[in-house]
């Protein structure tokens, strides 16, 4: 059933749950193991969590000896071929102590547009769920061209979170809470609800604003977030720190509530 307030979230059946790179990668890597214990707790309550995770670029440009992100789209695609790899790796390794499987879904936005790809992966994520395997998506940047311009999973998380009908979708973020202006503006303020169809019109998220394009950040986590609350689902922006209180139905963070 539709989590209609944070609260809801420790009994929501389905749950989806988007990191960012900047989250789980390079020097934050140690916050894997914490993410996991996390989930797994969610997890071992019955609760059916998909895990969309960023990462693979980032990961993979210190094993190709790169000082820096790759410009090129060959060497982003390779990156992401050698980082996919080590992130699964990181991610099985910290769930095997919970006795959890963990599961790879690679999807581009366009899969889930097309009629055909989208019920093959509708079918295969319900079938890894009814195992208790945990599916970890990330979109398919060996193959992806304009997606990986793009940087960041948040409207493939909302997607994920409508394909499979979740209660529920969590996006993890960098800071606690979406803020009325970029938090470094003393004028800033935290949102803390934002009720189904509000007008955002106004307000300022990074560098663009809410009607924007947006590049990442708060901005394409706004459009996210209201592409799921739209569908009916109730959405949590908050810091990738406090996931394990998001999960318990603490009152942090934005909540998107879902139009019912």
């Amino acid at each position: 059933m539709t989590a209609l307030t944070r609260s809801a979230l420790p009994s929501a059946a389905r749950i989806v749950v988007k990191v960012g790179s900047s989250s789980i990668s390079g020097d934050a890597a140690w916050r894997i193991p914490l993410l996991v214990e996390a989930l797994a707790d969610a997890h071992a309550r019955g609760t059916e969590i998909v895990l969309v995770s960023s990462g693979a670029i980032a990961t993979g440009i210190p094993f190709l000896q790169l000082d820096a992100r790759p410009t090129d789209l060959a060497t982003q695609q390779a990156a992401a071929a050698v980082g996919q790899n080590v992130l699964i790796y990181r991610y099985q390794e910290a769930l095997r102590p919970h006795g959890i499987v963990a599961g790879q879904v690679l999807l581009t936005t366009g899969d889930l547009e097309h009629p055909t790809s989208r019920s093959n992966a509708q079918r295969a994520m319900e079938r890894l769920m009814g195992l208790r395997v945990l599916p970890i998506v990330n979109e398919n940047d060996t193959v992806a061209t304009q997606e990986i311009r793009f940087g960041d999973n948040d409207r493939l998380g909302a997607l994920v979170a409508q394909l499979i009908g979740a209660d529920a979708l969590v996006l993890l973020s960098d800071v606690e809470s979406l803020y009325t202006r970029p938090p470094s503006d003393p004028a800033a303020k935290p949102l803390d609800i934002v009720e189904a169809g509000a007008d955002l019109s106004g307000l300022e998220f990074g560098s663009s604003v809410v009607n924007g394009v947006g590049t990442g950040g708060a901005a394409t986590k706004v459009s996210a977030a209201r592409l799921a609350a739209a569908s009916g689902i109730g959405v949590l922006v908050t810091s990738a720190d406090r996931v394990a209180e998001a999960l318990s139905g603490a009152e942090i963070g934005t909540w998107f509530a879902p139009a019912i």
